[in-house]
């Protein structure tokens, strides 16, 4: 079966509408708690709200609060997406409020909503349970691997809640179209490093020492074969594929040392 044929639209940006959702809770002022963004093409509503409730609401307005994304979920399905916003521009409560609606355009909305919920949204850092730190990719694949809590990180940015964190896990910036459709050039990426279990087939984030700056590291898939013999398995065939097919591949010799594998890529986070 042959590959489906991508168009200009697959890739051109939509218009777009969101809102920001803000509670006032009791005590406090206004602050918002998420972003709302609309894709009115298809009426679908993402939705994305902080998680650090218990630090700014009381236990009981916790678990409510920590119901509430899941809820407007099943609402926007049950109702459509644009059903949805205007109940809620029509039925502010005294704690829950919609702002007015802002046009946007987005190519991926999930990005898209990432990008407004770091831009608008000042939840509170809870390292290695909602944020990770972000590294440069110097520092992620040298001072971090072996002294990691003596660590500054540029930022801690916050992850989708559908990520598991521990604290293995960092943020770096890839340059470069060798992984793309998967990686987009200058994607903000998550990686785990301490590699454990087979590298092969995963994608993993490499240093080439002979070179210098950023030029030394590269994420590519890790594929590698290994032949039987009477003392186990050795490795017959180690390679470092692109998925992009318009740049090289290579394989490596099984003792060469100028490569390491730093860490292994998790997802694509913008």
């Amino acid at each position: 079966m042959s590959a489906p044929v991508l168009k200009f639209s697959d890739y051109a940006p939509k218009p777009a509408e969101f809102s920001l959702l803000s509670a006032e809770l009791p005590g406090q002022r206004p602050q918002p708690i998420g972003v709302l963004l609309l894709d009115p093409s298809s009426n679908n509503l993402y939705v994305r709200l902080r998680r650090d409730w218990h630090t700014i609401a009381s236990d009981e307005d916790t678990e409510v609060l920590a119901e509430l994304e899941d809820d407007l979920n099943a609402k926007a399905r049950e109702m459509g997406g644009d059903e949805l916003l205007r109940f809620l521009e029509e039925n502010a409560s005294a704690t829950l409020r919609v702002s007015d609606r802002e046009a946007v355009t987005a190519r991926d909305f999930d990005k898209t909503l990432n990008e407004l919920y770091r831009l608008h949204v000042p939840a509170r850092v809870l390292q290695f349970r909602t944020h990770l730190p972000r590294f440069s990719l110097a520092v992620a694949a040298g001072p971090f691997l072996t002294n990691p809590e003596d660590i500054q990180a540029e930022e801690w940015v916050e992850t989708p809640p559908d990520l598991q964190l521990d604290e293995d896990m960092f943020i770096a910036r890839i340059q470069g179209h060798s992984m793309e459709p998967r990686i987009p050039d200058g994607s903000l990426c998550v990686f785990r490093r301490n590699v454990v279990g087979s590298r092969n087939g995963r994608l993993v984030l490499v240093r080439n020492s002979e070179l210098a700056d950023d030029n030394q590291y590269t994420v590519k898939r890790y594929r590698s074969e290994k032949a039987v013999t009477e003392d186990g398995f050795i490795q017959t065939r180690i390679r470092l594929e692109s998925l992009n097919p318009a740049y090289p591949s290579w394989d490596l010799d099984p003792e060469e040392e100028k490569y390491q594998v730093i860490a292994e890529f998790v997802r694509v986070l913008e």
